[in-house]
């Protein structure tokens, strides 16, 4: 057990946070079937890029960390080799997802796994799309779920609408199309982050997106080059609210990826009325990046609609928290996927906020956040669930003696050195 004392002070500093996990993993994928050797700088310590790492390595793809990199010695799609064993995803979504796009097209057998949270969550959504393509996925329990057992052949390219917008399903079909014969198209019904775009075209690829819809070229072959993988701004989402809900504070994070794709987050604190500045604005590895300043202040409550799900849906956990302290009601909606995360984070959340003592009204697709000047001290349950562990921390500075969170342990899947950062603040 964790417990997170309130803040009897206005919090201050600068810090950084871990490399972008979405980031990190697009690096380690594209580095490993590109021809030549990659460098991915700031990759993320936490456990779902180190999944990625592990399972390319199972594939026969040499990498070392070298000082602040990891060498990546890539030699093409064809270099992949039969793993011989199962590949264990962890907790990570995005490792089981974006990978079975690569394994897809190649000539053995793959079976994919998880932990018992990642064996709950919705694998049909990638099933789907690239049965279409060729490939035979089956789901071991009957169930769209995981493990799942990949037989890789010979691709053809697809037009194919996604029905809910998913950067990890659009991520897996591009990285199955760009091994596919003929060409690919995708359309989503809201734009999701575009990562993988972005950092195709920095190896090379052949990519092109008009509006919601993204076409690739098949048959195409990469070309290594250097990444360096920008702070991830859902990290930072936390110190940010932080910041914002307690009077006086004055924070600086370092180096942030700023993606108008995810970025949401940062929009909806502003509507709330946040006080945030953009420094030192830049472009590295094709991802706009900066540095952010935040101030204490007072937040009212808004309404977060079906709209800003795929561009700040990550965040929703501790936008819950800031919604708990703003003046008014906060109202999110259209968000049923947060049902399937590494928890139910509607209810998580839920139930979390109320043991704090905030009035909260749990839908089905969201949930409506009565704010209130200051929170009661509780012990919570994190569900096992890293988002849920860190924004319920984050409450904990503006309670009534504090918070106690049942497991902390989990918030090393993205964020190992969390609590030392948040301590640095004080």
């Amino acid at each position: 057990m964790t417990r997170i004392e309130e803040a009897k002070r206005p919090l201050r500093g600068e810090l950084t946070v871990p490399g972008d996990k979405s980031i990190g993993h697009r690096a380690v994928i594209l580095g490993s079937v590109a021809e030549g050797e990659s460098r991915v700088f700031n990759l993320s310590g936490g456990e779902d890029n180190r999944r990625t790492v592990q399972a390319f390595k199972d594939l026969g793809v040499e990498m070392r960390e070298e000082g602040q990199s990891l060498r990546i010695q890539g030699r093409g799609w064809n270099a992949l080799t039969d793993p011989g064993r199962v590949i264990d995803c962890g907790n990570s979504g995005t490792t089981m997802r974006l990978l079975s796009g690569v394994l897809a097209a190649r000539p053995f057998v793959s079976v994919l796994d998880g932990d018992a949270s990642l064996r709950q969550r919705p694998m049909r959504r990638i099933i789907e799309p690239l049965g279409k393509m060729g490939a035979e996925i089956v789901s071991r329990n009957g169930k769209g779920l995981a493990p799942l057992e990949i037989r890789g052949g010979i691709l053809q390219g697809i037009r194919y609408t996604l029905p809910v917008a998913s950067a990890q399903v659009k991520s897996a079909v591009l990285l199955a199309g760009l091994q596919a014969k003929g060409e690919t198209w995708l359309e989503e019904p809201q734009k999701s982050r575009d990562h993988t775009e972005l950092m195709a075209r920095a190896f090379g690829a052949r990519i092109s997106v008009e509006g919601r819809a993204v076409l690739v070229e098949g048959g195409q072959s990469l070309k290594a080059t250097d990444v360096h993988v920008p702070g991830d701004l859902s990290s930072a989402a936390f110190f940010i609210v932080a910041a914002v809900l307690i009077p006086g504070s004055e924070v600086v994070i370092r180096s942030v990826g700023c993606n108008p794709t995810r970025s949401g987050v940062v929009e909806i604190l502003m509507r709330m009325g946040a006080r945030i500045e953009f420094l030192n604005q830049r472009i590295e590895a094709g991802e706009p990046v900066a540095d952010l300043r935040v101030f204490g202040g007072r937040l009212r409550g808004v309404d977060v609609g079906p709209e800003m799900v795929a561009r700040s849906i990550d965040e929703y956990p501790v936008l819950s928290v800031a919604g708990a302290l703003a003046e008014g009601v906060t109202t999110i909606s259209g968000a049923r996927e947060l049902r399937y995360k590494e928890s139910d984070r509607i209810a998580a959340m839920a139930q979390g906020l109320r043991r704090l003592g905030v009035e909260v009204e749990e839908r089905e697709d969201g949930m409506a956040i009565h704010g209130k000047e200051r929170l009661n001290g509780n012990r919570v349950e994190t569900y096992g669930d890293h988002r849920v562990a860190m924004a319920l921390a984050i409450a904990g500075l503006s309670s009534d003696g504090g918070v106690e969170l049942d497991d902390s342990d989990c918030v090393g899947i993205s964020f190992p050195g969390f609590f030392a950062s948040l301590e640095k603040c004080r």
